[in-house]
């Protein structure tokens, strides 16, 4: 009895260590297959981009992204709007413009069907506080897609091309709504561009 003890006691930690890193090698492989899927298989749009270039000190130098669909107009919106302070998401339908960018024409808190002509495309979760009696405020929300990380020093190129209004990004829209970046362009010509893996 007192030799299987010590057997006993040694399988139970590396046991729960081998499930515990089976448990982790599973979040990060879904998280990466859950990116990984939306640029195999979302919906390609063009937005223009006006990005500012800061640092971040733990991943380095990005550039921060603002979209016409950052700034969402309440004449858009349909189906009113919380009435309370509330975490919500708002779907947004993009619609290709002549120019061939795409661009808002309509912006819900619950989900809009999809349509042949357009794509929604679903924000963060954000805190919305109405004011009572003022009319509807303009919408500020972010998708996700509003951080670009490049390489050292790289970032005054996209500064610069922002300045000339030359930026352009290609965001690949899931089924559900979520956004990946897929392509940083300036004047067309393709200057990033994101792997799948």
């Amino acid at each position: 009895m007192s030799g299987v003890l010590p057997v006993a006691r040694w399988r139970n930690p590396f046991v729960a260590a081998l499930v515990v890193a089976a448990l982790q090698t599973a979040v990060l492989g879904y998280m990466i297959e859950s990116r990984a899927s939306i640029l195999r298989n979302g919906k390609d749009v063009l937005l223009r981009s006006a990005p500012v270039d800061p640092r971040d000190l733990l991943r380095g130098e990005y550039v921060i992204l603002t979209y016409d669909i950052s700034r969402i107009s309440p004449d858009i919106v349909t189906g009113g709007l919380p009435e309370g302070a509330a975490k919500a998401e708002l779907f947004v339908r993009l619609k290709q413009q002549p120019d061939g960018f795409w661009g808002p024409v309509e912006a819900s808190f619950s989900p809009l069907a999809q349509t042949r002509d357009s794509i929604v495309i679903r924000s963060l979760p954000f805190s919305y506080y109405p004011s009572p009696g003022a009319p509807p405020p303009t919408l500020y929300p972010n998708f996700g897609i509003e951080r670009y990380y490049v390489p050292e020093g790289e970032g005054r190129v996209l500064e610069t091309a922002r300045s000339a209004h030359a930026l352009s990004v290609n965001v690949s829209v899931g089924t559900d709504g979520r956004a990946q970046i897929r392509q940083v362009s300036i004047d067309g010509a393709k200057v990033y561009e994101e792997p799948i893996y």
